[in-house]
């Protein structure tokens, strides 16, 4: 571990009951874990991804993060601790990380658990591959869980592609609305 990444602090998650949707990430990035917001790296474009979604009504900003509670949206990840990429994170915290994350979901039960990367995914199932989109068996049956690409910079997809996938997580949410 580094020495700015021990003066790195977790980033709080915004969890509710009766959310729509929970995004879980793999863990915070060194730029969040310094300014305290999810997907804060100005290379990551998750906040984008959102708005080309229709998931949300205008491009947020990481700051506002706390915001999309109202939406019906929460943060989290499979683990807190900040760092410069996925390969610094052990095989430990994934253990720890897949235990906490699991009762987090199974406490407050939001719809749609949206994983953000497949990495995220097979980490917290163990399973070891994953469609995009909608799982088929759930870990926790009284929720569904989707597949979405991570929203990160360094990932080689087309922007559009990537939205056009979260856009599947609109249209199935939008059909939900009674």
């Amino acid at each position: 571990m580094t020495e700015q990444e021990t003066e790195l602090h977790e980033v709080d998650d915004h969890l509710d009951y009766g959310l729509s949707v929970v995004f879980i990430g793999f863990n915070p990035s060194l730029k969040s874990g310094e300014v305290g917001h999810h997907y804060a790296n100005p290379r990551n474009r998750f906040w984008r991804i959102l708005e080309g979604a229709g998931l949300t009504p205008r491009l947020y900003d990481p700051s506002e993060d706390r915001e999309l509670l109202k939406l019906g949206y929460g943060f989290t990840n499979i683990v807190s601790r900040p760092t410069r990429g996925v390969e610094d994170i052990t095989r430990e915290e994934y253990a720890e990380g897949r235990l906490k994350l699991h009762a987090k979901l199974k406490e407050y039960l939001p719809k749609v658990a949206c994983f953000v990367g497949k990495g995220v995914y097979t980490e917290y199932s163990k399973k070891s591959k994953a469609d995009w989109g909608f799982q088929p068996e759930p870990l926790i049956p009284e929720m569904y869980e989707f597949v979405a690409p991570s929203s990160s910079g360094l990932v080689r997809m087309p922007l559009e592609e990537i939205t056009d996938i979260y856009r599947r997580l609109q249209t199935f949410l939008s059909s939900e609305i009674v």
